[in-house]
């Protein structure tokens, strides 16, 4: 009989981490999330019931441990990212002790409570400058049994289209050598796609063009979701395999005043607020060292920038390289290695926010294979 390799997503967000760890064989058992509209997502792509989701906050479900001590017996994989304000390159305070990092502390008491086979903590690269103190807290939760290592990957290397850099600590006690580990992670690198490899093929959009028509679709500004004919090339098989799909979701545009339109139009690829193009038009001029960046337009021939959840307050940073307009969600989903038929649910602008905070799945899928190789 086949053996099957189960794992928790604690934090799981609408599940990027998750799906790459299937991809690479790995079969969710329970997923934690605080936030229930994400969670929501998670569960229309996965086929889980619901008694398999704790949603709400992680500190509950360490203290309620003991309800769901069948479903989390001989588990082999607990995974996770804490939120990471306090992990911040600039942050000075002693990790344990910034009251941020609570939930850093509950995902090691869930450790304790679970001692699965391996488990991932994934974070922003600053949590580099904090290992000696990640280092203690891991002693004073697990002790000795576990052998760990850490990493910065960065998702190009594993074809992601995008500058995407994330810190991975990688935990075991089966007595694996933590080099071993990260070794067969590396031999996953591919050249990566570029952004136009991800934007290929999709539809033309145009800024919704009356504010406030929330519910508004349109062949002009998009749909949440309509028949669509996929152009099959290298990325489409990269994220989606051999599956044949023919429905577009989540390729709708927001609203943009005329100002930001004029701008996203002028702008030449590669080119930020300080470009001579807009200079007449743009606002912040006293303040342009600071708002350097307020506007960027993506070069269709390089990786994209880091997909961020600020895409939900506005794209004026991820301009599309050939048109009048920010990144779609779908857009920005294709640039995490989503495949095509992931539902995104809720708000518009949630959908942007469960992007911007996912993991790249094929960054997760590289990272799986490289601990399922050593459970056969």
């Amino acid at each position: 009989m086949e053996r099957k390799y189960t794992f928790v997503d604690l934090f799981a967000g609408c599940g990027g981490l998750s799906l790459g760890l299937q991809q690479a064989g790995f079969i969710p058992c329970f997923v934690n999330e605080i936030k229930e509209q994400f969670c929501n997502t998670y569960k229309v792509n996965h086929d889980l019931s619901d008694d398999h989701y704790f949603v709400g906050d992680i500190k509950d479900l360490n203290q309620n441990i003991d309800k769901y001590s069948e479903l989390l017996s001989d588990v082999t994989l607990v995974c996770g990212g804490p939120p990471c304000q306090g992990f911040s390159m600039a942050n000075r305070q002693r990790i344990l002790d910034d009251p941020r990092n609570i939930l850093y502390k509950q995902f090691l008491i869930f450790l304790n409570h679970t001692r699965p086979k391996f488990f991932i903590m994934e974070n922003v690269k600053g949590m580099m400058k904090k290992i000696d103190e990640i280092k203690n807290g891991l002693r004073e939760y697990l002790g000795e049994d576990y052998k760990y290592g850490y990493a910065i990957l960065k998702a190009q290397d594993f074809g992601v289209p995008q500058n995407r850099e994330r810190f991975i600590m990688i935990g075991n006690r089966i007595d694996l050598s933590p080099e071993e580990i990260f070794s067969e992670i590396n031999q996953n690198k591919r050249k990566p796609f570029v952004l136009k490899d991800a934007l290929q093929g999709l539809p033309h959009l145009e800024s919704k063009k009356n504010k406030g028509l929330i519910e508004t679709e349109c062949e002009e500004s998009g749909f949440t979701v309509c028949d669509f004919s996929y152009i099959e090339n290298d990325f489409y098989r990269f994220i989606n395999g051999d599956k044949k799909i023919n429905k577009l979701y989540n390729h709708k545009n927001r609203y943009n005043n005329q100002r930001d339109i004029e701008i996203y139009r002028r702008l030449p690829q590669g080119a930020n607020s300080l470009h001579e193009s807009i200079s007449d038009i743009m606002p912040y001029k006293r303040r342009n060292n600071i708002f350097k960046d307020k506007y960027f337009k993506l070069d269709e021939t390089q990786i994209c920038k880091t997909i961020t959840s600020h895409m939900q307050y506005d794209c004026n940073m991820y301009i599309h390289p050939w048109e009048a307009r920010g990144l779609s969600p779908r857009e920005a989903a294709r640039i995490q290695t989503f495949p095509d038929d992931y539902i995104i649910t809720g708000s518009q602008n949630l959908w942007y926010a469960q992007v911007g905070n996912a993991v790249p799945v094929k960054l997760a899928k590289a990272i799986g294979k490289g601990i399922i190789k050593f459970l056969g």
